[in-house]
């Protein structure tokens, strides 16, 4: 199974939803292009889950809380996006 620094790209799009890691073109440079695609679809999975989780209407923190995981994972899905066309790739 392909990591990023010793870690799953799972863990990795866990830990950038809860913004311990901010990805970055720095971030993305010394990666193959396999496992940013790879981070890329993982991300898109984790926008699924969060949007499938049942929305807590009386929680103030828990809305905050789902709407920021949701808005990293947008953010890095745009740079990983914008990084591979800078180098005339797509995402498939």
């Amino acid at each position: 199974m392909k990591g990023i620094r010793g870690k799953s790209i799972k863990s990795v799009t866990f830990d950038i939803a809860e913004g311990y890691v901010t990805v970055n073109p720095l971030f993305l440079k010394p990666l193959e292009i396999d496992v940013i695609r790879e981070l890329y679809r993982e991300i898109q999975k984790a926008q699924n889950e969060i949007r499938a989780e049942r929305f807590p209407h009386n929680d103030i923190q828990a809305i905050r809380s789902r709407n920021m995981r949701l808005q990293r994972l947008n953010t890095a899905s745009m740079i990983i996006r914008n990084f591979l066309r800078e180098r005339r790739l797509f995402v498939v």
